[in-house]
């Protein structure tokens, strides 16, 4: 080993000093040398925090977000138990041959039922349906009548889907949103609830306007449907700005007694995931919409990060309250 000098010193004579030197330069190699994790995630060596209060769990949607290790499965990436995942069971213009996109992760939902159903954590698999409003609908005459049979439709084509599936959380989640142009979800960028097309595949507008009243019967078909005709539970997947946009803020945009799932406010990050229904040490918090808050029995689901256009580079994360469910 060559003789260990300080800048703008003579040799060390000291058997102690060379000593702590050896010792000072093997630790900042072992520092140099030890594994660097990407912001917001957690080392395999150290234990993962839980999340809180009592009855949230971490959970995941739509693409997979690729988890390690073995079951109890955690949360990918930030850890935590995982506490379920909710996939899209269909999409309406895929079910009217439009040929788009379909998402759906067998591996988080395999992981999230297998922590349900075998370690009693989370929800398991849950699903949500894609909408289309009356302005997609093929039969469409402007009536409330029809508005309503095709909400009632979309359910009906719901609950032969998620036979194909092994659903473990009884909500399922209406995805009512206008994700602009977005070919590779729908040909119409507001998925037919503000415009009127000439077609449910051609993208091309004949009427520039969709009453609110004429949108909520859409709803009520599909909730109505799964509320009696099946075993589930109706919810609803949106947002506060977007809900407006819609529905307006009147009558039609009402919902107290409805099960929702959130995507505002939502962040990039994943350096401060969630306890109950804000983001640890910040002011950023779930807001929910149509009269229902976060106190509201209702108030079950937030997406608090990847969606709504904020990559995290990952994927989808939510938070959930299996203190709701039902």
């Amino acid at each position: 080993m060559a003789l260990i000098r300080r800048p703008g010193s003579g040799p060390w004579t000291s058997y102690a000093h060379r000593l702590l030197a050896v010792v000072g330069a093997a630790m900042l190699l072992l520092a140099l040398s030890a594994p660097v994790y990407a912001a917001g995630t957690t080392s395999p060596n150290v234990a993962p925090a839980g999340d809180t209060p009592t009855g949230f769990y971490y959970g995941t949607d739509s693409d997979t977000v690729s988890g390690t290790g073995s079951a109890p499965y955690s949360e990918p990436v930030i850890g935590g138990a995982y506490g379920g995942y909710i996939g899209m069971v269909g999409n309406w213009s895929r079910w009217q041959g439009c040929g788009t996109k379909f998402v759906w992760s067998a591996t988080n939902s395999a992981q999230a039922n297998t922590n349900f159903t075998t370690y009693k954590k989370g929800i398991g698999t849950g699903v949500y349906w894609f909408m289309g409003g009356p302005g997609v609908d093929p039969h469409y005459n402007g009536t409330t009548q029809e508005a309503y049979a095709w909400g009632r439709a979309q359910a009906a084509r719901a609950r032969a889907d998620i036979a194909t599936f092994s659903v473990k959380y009884p909500v399922v989640f209406m995805d009512i949103e206008i994700p602009g142009n977005a070919p590779s979800f729908t040909p119409a960028p507001d998925n037919g609830w503000n415009a009127v097309y000439t077609s449910p595949c051609s993208g091309r507008v004949k009427t520039n306007f969709v009453a609110p009243s004429l949108d909520r019967q859409v709803f009520n078909g599909f909730s109505d449907y799964i509320k009696h005709d099946t075993s589930y539970i109706p919810g609803v997947y949106s947002a506060p700005g977007i809900w407006a946009n819609i529905f307006g803020t009147g009558g039609a945009a009402s919902i107290p007694n409805t099960d929702e799932w959130t995507y505002t406010d939502a962040t990039a990050s994943l350096q401060n995931p969630p306890s109950g229904w804000c983001l640890r040490g910040t002011s950023t918090c779930a807001h929910f919409f149509g009269g229902v808050g976060q106190s509201s029995s209702h108030a079950v689901m937030w997406q608090w990060s990847g969606g709504g256009g904020l990559r995290n580079g990952y994927g989808d994360f939510d938070q959930i309250d299996t203190n709701r469910q039902r």
